[in-house]
């Protein structure tokens, strides 16, 4: 959602509002623009592929090891005392997040038309951002929900057994939806989105991911290998969101190297300096 040009600005509000809708959302489908994508993609397949074979190799060992005497720590499900941890662990419930997410979209969509120049352009920043964030989340949570149905793997004691290998392949159930587990998809999601744009809150956002993660656990909604598992479908598939932006010049820009960084949002005093440019001339 970047700041096109709207040509007639004494157009209706709701001829205003369908323009900048429009352009928005064409913007996302529009044919990547950015001369250094490619050095970009293969960047970034390098360190997806780094991330998936290492923690790959985590997740079969947490497996083979772990995740039985793990959940046998933890508290029994449904234990009164641990009603904080419930309400916590709601804040990387994917539903809630795009839902919060989305309603920051509609509300910049509603507002920016009726809205005109410097103040425009900067809401229509935010609204730029604000489709990457979306987005980051959106894609990994289909892909975590769709890898779900295939594995089919039970959550801790189904069966009334600590077995890390109780599989119903394609099982639909939610019984069998513990791999990967979706709240740690969607934290590290966000995570990675959040730090993407405003790096300065990288350490905030892992030690929120990690909590989420954590309460997975101590509800025993999960195994170790689910939450690492979901770690990283969310990170791998915000990386691919991260790199459909960049290639389009929208929230992102990359170096020679093929590195991928955030563009500044453009501050009030230097669109006032570029207003002050262009009436002047």
């Amino acid at each position: 959602m970047s700041a096109p040009v709207v040509r007639h600005e004494s157009a209706s509000y709701p001829a205003r509002l369908a323009t900048l809708t429009g352009r928005s959302l064409a913007q996302l489908v529009r044919a990547p623009s950015h001369s250094r994508r490619a050095e970009a993609g293969r960047r970034a397949a390098r360190h997806g592929l780094a991330l998936i074979a290492i923690i790959g190799a985590a997740i079969i060992v947490l497996m083979l090891a772990f995740d039985v005497p793990e959940i046998k720590l933890m508290p029994p499900r449904g234990t009164a005392s641990l009603w904080w941890v419930r309400i916590l662990t709601d804040f990387g419930k994917d539903a809630y997040v795009l839902w919060t997410v989305a309603g920051l979209l509609i509300l910049v969509a509603i507002i920016a038309p009726a809205l005109h120049g410097i103040r425009r352009s900067l809401l229509l920043g935010l609204g730029t951002r604000l489709q990457f964030l979306f987005f980051a989340v959106l894609f990994p949570v289909l892909v975590g929900d769709l890898l779900k149905w295939v594995v089919g793997r039970g959550r801790p004691f189904v069966g009334g057994e600590p077995n890390a290998f109780n599989f119903s392949h394609f099982a639909g159930s939610e019984a069998y939806a513990s791999f990967p587990s979706g709240h740690a998809t969607t934290a590290f999601a966000l995570a990675f989105a959040v730090s993407a744009l405003w790096p300065r809150l990288r350490f905030v956002m892992l030690i929120y991911a990690l909590v989420i993660c954590a309460t997975r656990l101590v509800l025993l909604a999960h195994h170790p290998s689910d939450v690492v598992g979901g770690a990283l479908v969310g990170v791998i598939c915000a990386m691919a969101v991260r790199y459909w932006f960049a290639a389009r010049r929208l929230g992102f820009a990359i170096q020679r190297d093929g590195t991928i960084y955030p563009l500044a949002g453009p501050s009030l005093d230097r669109l006032k300096r570029v207003a002050g440019r262009a009436s002047a001339t």
